[in-house]
C-alpha cells in the first residue's frame, strides 16, 4: 500500500475488496481446514499408533472439508448484495484454502514410524498456528500474539478432544 492509497478512497476500496474476495475466504479455509481435521487425525493416530491410518484419515478429512468449504462459500452468498464477490471463486479459495490447511499436518503421517510421524505432525501444527496468526496481524491487523493465542486455543481445545477420543480408542 502507498501513501496515495491512503488517502485515496478508491485505493482504500480496492484493498477492501481484496480482503473480502480473495484474503478472507482463504483464511477462512485455512484456519478451518487446520483446525477441523487435527481432531480425526489425531485421534485415529493416538488410538491406533498407525501413521498410515492417520494419513488415510487425515486426506479424506482435508478433502471432505474442502468439498463442503468450498460449496458453503460459493452457496451463502451471490456477492451482489454484499460485494463479496463472485461465488463460485470464492468457494474455491475457501476450498482449497480448507484442503491445504488440512493436508500440511497430514502429510507426517506418511512416515512409517509413529513416533517420528507424531513428533513432525506437532511441529507442523505449530508451524500452522504461527502462520495463520501471522496471516492474522498482516492482512487484518490484529496483534500477532492475540492472533496466535486465538488459534492456539482452539487448537488446544481440539487436541485435548483428539487425545480423549484417542485414549479411549485405544483401550
Amino acid at each position: 500500500m502507498t501513501a496515495t492509497d491512503l488517502v485515496n478512497p478508491a485505493g482504500q476500496h480496492v484493498e477492501q475488496s481484496f480482503l473480502l474476495q480473495r484474503v478472507q475466504p482463504a483464511m477462512t479455509g485455512l484456519i478451518d481446514g487446520s483446525l477441523s481435521t487435527l481432531a480425526p487425525i489425531f485421534a485415529v493416530a493416538l488410538a491406533t499408533h498407525r501413521p498410515h491410518y492417520a494419513f488415510i484419515a487425515g486426506l479424506a478429512a482435508a478433502i471432505g472439508a474442502g468439498v463442503s468449504m468450498a460449496f458453503s462459500e460459493g452457496l451463502s452468498d451471490s456477492g451482489d448484495l454484499t460485494g463479496r464477490g463472485n461465488p463460485y471463486l470464492r468457494g474455491a479459495i475457501t476450498g482449497a484454502g480448507t484442503f491445504l490447511g488440512g493436508i500440511v499436518h497430514t502429510l507426517p503421517f506418511l512416515i512409517p514410524h509413529y513416533g517420528a510421524a507424531l513428533v513432525v505432525a506437532i511441529i507442523t501444527v505449530t508451524f500452522e498456528l504461527l502462520t495463520l496468526a501471522w496471516i492474522r496481524a498482516r492482512f487484518f491487523h490484529t496483534g500477532f500474539l492475540r492472533s496466535f493465542a486465538s488459534v492456539t486455543l482452539a487448537g488446544a481445545i481440539i487436541a485435548a478432544v483428539s487425545a480423549v477420543l484417542g485414549a479411549v480408542g485405544s483401550g
